[in-house]
This record gives structure tokens, C-alpha cells and sequence, in this order.
């Protein structure tokens, strides 16, 4: 199997092209994902994304996650796959559909390997996200471990619990992140994210993936944290999110789609053995 290595802002995947030859399409691509992602026995990474066939978009893409399960929307992994598809096939189209399972996604390849998404609107109703609570899921409490937190919980074609806390240095991600991960007001589990402002225009961010863990950065995360923000009345239009890989440029305006902009990189390619 012929692999890319890339990655954006760290949050780095196995990418597979699979729009002319479904070499994988028998294959159990959980446990693949599961071999592949492993960094001391397989290549290393977040997650295994694929490249697929679209009947009614330029292609589809798929996340296999290093757990194994799959996810619904990465913004990291779709501007590394739109970077790929736009040096691969179409050097003058700088502007592409991708089919998700979060529904058609528009990134835009820019000058210096810099891609800017259009992540579509958040959702912000409880069922949709989902989040098991009535009200709107602003600033809902929260109680993991004898820790009191308080989260606003966004769909940005995958779940996130956004908490804004004074310092992320008191913040221990490895024990609490999992908890919320799976604590039951989230039926589908959910992404995490743990927020510092800096200024209106700023935040610095620690992230917990669902099913991938702690992560450098995370696209749909670091737009649901402006979403949260500016609900909230604590963030401007145009934000620098700081994750632990790099910043990710969001801007959202009220009732418009989120607009992500960030860097797409290849780290090398090589082959794996299907066994």
C-alpha cells in the first residue's frame, strides 16, 4: 500500500489514495487504522485518512482514528488531503468539494502550503450535536474526578465540549480529557477542548480528540472554540488559535460559516505491507 505521511500543525496522518484503485476496499479498516497509527509497531499517527470516489464531490474522505473509530470531520486532515489532491490532479483548481460524513466540505489551497476551509456553520442544538440536556448547551456544569467545570458544547460535523479556564496550566489533560470523552451527557462521546484567552483575538488551547487522545491540534476543535467565544461574549471575529503544534486562523461571524485557514504538510512517502 503507497502512503503519504502529512500533517497539519503536528496533528499528523497516514494518507492513502484510494480514487483509482480500491486496494482497502475488503480490508477491516479499524483494525488497519489501529496497526498503522501505532508509533513503535506501525508508521505513526493520529489517524489513517483515505481518499475515496465521489459521486458529488471532487472525492470523499474518510478518518480512521488510531483507535480505530472513524470521525465524522477533521479539519487538519482535509487540508493535508486537499493539498494532495490539488498537486496530484488539478495543479489550476485551487478550490475543491470534499464528501464527508459531516457533508460537503470547501477547502481552498492557497500560496505556501496554506489551505483555508470553509467549515460550514456550527451546530448549536443539543440533539444535533449531540449533548444529553434540554437547555442550551451554554456554560452547562459539569463534575468529573471532584473537578467542577463548566462547558459549551458545538458540532462542527462532530461533537466538542469547549471549557474555557484561567490558566491551561492547572489543566490536566490526560486525566480529564478522557472522563469528558466518555462521560454519559455525551451519547456519542465527544471531542475537548481546554481554553486560555489571551485577548479577543487570541487564545492558547490543549486538545483531547475523541478517539485519537491528546493531540497537537485539531481544525473542527479550534473552530468550536471560537463558536463557544463568541457565543459566550469573550471573542472577537477573526481569532489566532494557539495550539501545541501551531496557530489555526478562525473567523466566524454570527449565523455564517466558520472559515479555518491553516498549513497542510508532507512529511514523506513510502509503502506499507498488507499482510
Amino acid at each position: 500500500m503507497e502512503f503519504l505521511k502529512m500533517h497539519g500543525l503536528g496533528n499528523d496522518f497516514v494518507v492513502v489514495d484510494e480514487i483509482k484503485n480500491q486496494n482497502l476496499v475488503n480490508k477491516n479498516l479499524s483494525d488497519l487504522a489501529k496497526k498503522i497509527c501505532d508509533r513503535r509497531f506501525g508508521i505513526g499517527a493520529d489517524g489513517l485518512v483515505l481518499l475515496l470516489p465521489s459521486e458529488k464531490a471532487d472525492f470523499k474522505m474518510r478518518i480512521i482514528n488510531s483507535d480505530g473509530s472513524e470521525a465524522e470531520m477533521c479539519g487538519n486532515a482535509i487540508r493535508c488531503v486537499a493539498r494532495y489532491y490539488v498537486e496530484k490532479y488539478n495543479p489550476a483548481k485551487k478550490q475543491l468539494e470534499v464528501e464527508t460524513l459531516a457533508g460537503i466540505i470547501k477547502p481552498e489551497v492557497l500560496e505556501n502550503n496554506m489551505v483555508r476551509v470553509d467549515m460550514g456553520r456550527p451546530i448549536l442544538k443539543p440533539q444535533e450535536i449531540p449533548v444529553a440536556v434540554e437547555e442550551e448547551p451554554v456554560n452547562i456544569p459539569l463534575e468529573v474526578s471532584g473537578q467542577k467545570f463548566f462547558f459549551t458544547a458545538v458540532s462542527m460535523g462532530n461533537p466538542h465540549a469547549v471549557i474555557f479556564v484561567d490558566s491551561l496550566a492547572k489543566i490536566e489533560l490526560e486525566k480529564y480529557g478522557p472522563l469528558i470523552e466518555t462521560h454519559p451527557l455525551f451519547p456519542r462521546k465527544t471531542n475537548v477542548e481546554f481554553v486560555e484567552i489571551l485577548s479577543p483575538k487570541k487564545v492558547k488551547v490543549l486538545v483531547w480528540e475523541r478517539g485519537a487522545g491528546a493531540t497537537l491540534a485539531c481544525g473542527t476543535g479550534a473552530s468550536a472554540v471560537v463558536v463557544a467565544g463568541r457565543i459566550l461574549g469573550h471573542l472577537q471575529e477573526d481569532v489566532e488559535v494557539v495550539l501545541p503544534g501551531g496557530s489555526l486562523y478562525i473567523t466566524w461571524k454570527f449565523g455564517e460559516s466558520v472559515y479555518m485557514t491553516g498549513p497542510a504538510e508532507i512529511v514523506f512517502k513510502g509503502e506499507y505491507i498488507l499482510i
